[in-house]
């Protein structure tokens, strides 16, 4: 999703412009997309080395092991490439799914509290998990899962939230 094109889950008013989006790294995909295209190809190997003396058992279990790791791969791909988070300059949105939608949306002046933690490893990698909290509530209402550079986006965020609460106060 490019600035300046709004997909369908959300809705942008004329005033309200989107100051950051993104979907989870690519590490988010886990270990299910190397297992996948690990069966795919292992599928591929079993059911041509098999194939060679006509079509027998171990050929119709090669492909099945292929078909398996492709769903298993496709599954994945599809889950991260159909997960978004958007900063807007009045909102906040979580969309997940894939045949179903999920769109969690706060506006920005209920956020109170936000945190960025990131492990060993999604310091290396360059991700981390962007926590917020509304007012009201002591748990979590929104998490952006192993958001790629997230301390750009925690410092969007921040910028915003001084935005509106400059604009509460002035009011």
């Amino acid at each position: 999703m490019a600035f300046g094109s709004t997909p369908d889950w959300f809705h942008i008013s004329d005033d309200e412009s989107i100051v950051w989006e993104s979907r989870p790294h690519p590490f988010a995909m886990g270990t299910e997309l190397p297992v996948g295209i690990g069966l795919a190809l292992a599928g591929i190997l079993v059911a041509g080395w098999s194939g060679t003396d006509g079509v027998g058992l171990l050929t119709i279990l090669g492909v099945l092991v292929t078909v398996t790791g492709v769903i298993i791969a496709l599954a994945r791909y599809l889950i991260w490439t159909n997960t978004r988070y958007v900063i807007t300059s009045t909102e906040l949105y979580k969309k997940r799914g894939v045949i179903s939608r999920d769109v969690t949306q706060f506006r920005l002046d209920r956020v109170q509290n936000t945190s960025l933690r990131q492990s060993g490893i999604g310091r290396l990698l360059g991700y981390g998990d962007l926590t917020v909290y509304t007012a009201g509530s002591g748990e979590p209402e929104l998490v952006f899962e192993r958001v790629p550079q997230p301390e750009r986006a925690s410092s969007r965020l921040s910028d915003r939230l001084e935005h509106v609460a400059a604009d509460e106060s002035a009011v």
